[in-house]
């Protein structure tokens, strides 16, 4: 047989599967997530085969797969399964912008779609260019805690808090967000997030829905400005939470559109444009 691109793809994560999908290379997907949702088509028209813990082997297997595609180190096991069965398996592990910005060009290049690939980054980096310069004109970069869970509290990924320094702000828990696993991000004392006084908060909670009132009833949190001020939002976890283009369009979109009315509120001013997307 001759050489040739991976032909029938298995996704175990959204990210990829809506990676491929913009390169117009969705033919070549036969399996997706459960929890995928971008592309709505995805969902509708390729099998699902796995949860993101959890993944369907002999289904998957019985695709025929010429490459599977995982993301991080909790779906090793799956990746393990799936390699002992004789499949081929690329697990990535993209945590920040930069490396997801990466993960679009290696993918693209695996299946022979390099230069879509590089014009997709472009149009990327473009937008995400047109958001940072748009939050510099901000009168003042509001404080911003992001929470990823709530029972334990768990704070952003590296990837979210560099989106929301792009979008304007100032993430109050840096230090944490460069740990690739939740332990590192959990948060065991929320008098932590009274000290760091955020002027806004930002919840996703990884596929639940954010409850603002669960976040104000919490003991001593009424001194905090963002829950003094009713400054309680939330961002779709399908947005920000899977690392690929989502992320890095409708999710920052929403970071700095939320920035932009809280610096709208401050100067008493009608708030800027919030019109960014995947545009070329």
């Amino acid at each position: 047989m001759p050489a040739r691109f991976p032909e029938r793809i298995v996704c175990l994560t959204e990210e990829t599967t809506e990676t491929l999908y913009l390169l117009g290379e969705q033919r070549r997907i036969v399996g997706v997530s459960g929890y995928t949702v971008r592309p709505p088509e995805a969902r509708r028209d390729k099998p699902r085969v796995s949860a993101f813990l959890s993944a369907k082997t002999d289904k998957i297997v019985a695709l025929e797969p010429d490459l599977v595609l995982g993301f991080s180190d909790l779906q090793a096991d799956i990746a393990r399964d799936l390699a002992k069965a004789g499949l081929n398996v690329v697990i990535f592990n993209q945590r920040s912008v930069d490396e997801i910005l990466s993960m679009i060009l290696t993918l693209s290049a695996m299946v022979g779609a390099a230069a879509k690939g590089k014009r997709l980054v472009a149009r990327l980096e473009r937008n995400l260019d047109r958001i940072r310069a748009a939050g510099r004109r901000f009168a003042r970069r509001p404080r911003v805690y992001f929470e990823e869970w709530d029972e334990p509290m768990i704070s952003g990924i590296r990837w979210v808090s560099e989106l929301v320094s792009i979008a304007g702000g100032e993430d109050v828990f840096p230090e944490r967000a460069r740990s690739p696993g939740a332990a590192g991000r959990t948060i065991a004392d929320g008098a932590e997030v009274i000290r760091r006084a955020p002027d806004l908060i930002l919840g996703s909670w990884c596929g639940k829905k954010f409850r603002p009132e669960r976040v104000r009833a919490r003991p001593g949190w009424d001194a905090v400005p963002a829950v003094r001020d009713g400054e309680l939002h939330e961002i779709k976890s399908v947005d920000i939470l899977q690392p690929g283009p989502a992320a890095l369009t409708d999710g920052v979109a929403r970071i700095h559109a939320i920035l932009s009315a809280w610096n709208g509120r401050l100067r008493g001013q009608t708030p800027v444009d919030k019109s960014f997307g995947l545009r070329g």
